[in-house]
């Protein structure tokens, strides 16, 4: 076996080559659009570069020199130091179902982060944003994956634990049918709210783009503010995010709560865009945007999936996401576009959000961890901290 350093275009194409020989056999798997991956490795595009980050990326090959597996080693400076050990990554792994050859390429991004004084890698894991390309998945290989989430065989968990990684946190993903009414306790709550003629709930039908993402920046802040590593959105970030969204945005799927005119709660879903992107072979270019398109105007996607919610901290406890809940029953399902939704993910370091979950008749129904590897074995491991 030997590996090669991914540098030329020819060598992205190998990249994103290498699943197709891991899934050949997978009737569900859905191959991740390059265009996603690659503007993480654009210097141009990903602004992590600019604040000091660095990023490399592997092929495996074997004897004959055919491609088995790959690998991305990165260091992230926003998360660099958030914990007791200076912390990379390793993400984009896949692998022939072979412990050696995972661990030539586990090898290969131990030695890289190591030379630059690292203490530990997390795997597999993206290259910027949790909401992407994070986790192993560990349960439930009946359906495809959701996007942008992992999706992997089930033999990788073994791969990364044998290797000696341990489980930093584990990550949830829930599920509901549409056809489960919401629980009366629910209802009671939303009649409370809207019974206040200051309360006031919709979705973004009638709203300018720019008037949705000023008002998911005031929710976020005011309801992640104060924790720890926590930042404020820039309106212009925002914008951003939004304007990214358009092209799969439907518009009953994104609610908002106001008091006195103020956005207080978000509830944000889109259309399972995997049921489109199957379609498209992981390439969004002219033909696969036509394809996009097609099956967009057409709905082809009939499940949800709930990528964000939000109550602003001073209206906890108040009702404001059972009313959303009801809101969104009310409204969208009556349409008879959707069947159910999938909620990703909460991690099993927020027992708080766990339980909000569980609290909307959801069943567990997925399950992937983030692992840790300490590069020095003598330390205890210490897993992530539970958020208060």
């Amino acid at each position: 076996m030997y590996l090669s350093e991914v540098t030329t275009p020819a060598h992205i194409q190998r990249f994103h080559a290498v699943p197709k020989g891991i899934y050949a056999n997978d009737p569900h798997w859905v191959p991740y659009l390059r265009q996603d991956i690659e503007k993480l490795f654009d210097k141009e595009k990903n602004k992590l570069f600019r604040e000091g980050a660095e990023a490399i990326r592997w092929i495996l090959y074997d004897a004959q020199d055919k491609p088995i597996g790959r690998i991305a080693a990165f260091i992230n400076p926003k998360t660099l130091d958030t914990s007791n050990f200076r912390t990379g990554g390793i993400g984009f792994f896949e692998c022939i179902d072979d412990q050696n050859a995972a661990n030539f390429l586990f090898d290969a991004a131990k030695k890289w982060l190591e030379e630059r004084k690292l203490e530990a890698m997390d795997g597999p894991i993206n290259f910027g944003d949790r909401n992407q390309f994070w986790g192993c998945q560990v349960t439930n290989w009946d359906e495809p994956p959701i996007y942008p989430m992992n999706y992997n065989p089930p033999y990788y968990a073994a791969l990364f634990e044998n290797y000696g990684f341990g489980i930093y946190f584990r990550q949830y993903m829930y599920w509901r049918s549409v056809e489960i009414p919401a629980q009366p306790i629910f209802h009671r709550k939303y009649n409370v709210l809207k019974n206040d003629p200051d309360f006031d709930l919709r979705n973004m039908r009638g709203m300018k783009l720019s008037e949705v993402a000023e008002n998911f920046k005031e929710v976020y802040n005011a309801a992640w503010g104060g924790h720890s590593h926590f930042k404020d959105m820039s309106s212009s970030a925002a914008q951003k995010i939004f304007k990214a969204m358009k092209a799969a945005i439907d518009p009953d799927l994104i609610i908002f709560a106001f008091y006195k005119g103020q956005p207080i709660g978000f509830y944000i879903s889109l259309p399972e865009l995997n049921q489109i992107f199957r379609h498209v072979n992981g390439n969004l270019n002219l033909i696969g945007k036509l394809k996009f398109l097609y099956h967009k105007l057409r709905k082809t996607p009939n499940r949800m999936t709930g990528i964000i919610f939000g109550v602003s901290r001073a209206w906890h406890g108040r009702g404001v996401e059972a009313a959303m809940i009801v809101f969104g029953e009310k409204t969208i399902i009556p349409k008879g576009i959707y069947k159910d939704t999938v909620i990703t993910w909460v991690g099993g370091f927020n027992p708080k959000m766990m339980k909000v979950a569980q609290n909307l008749d959801t069943t567990e129904w997925r399950k992937l961890h983030t692992y840790r590897y300490q590069f020095d074995r003598s330390k205890p491991f210490e897993r992530a901290p539970i958020v208060e």
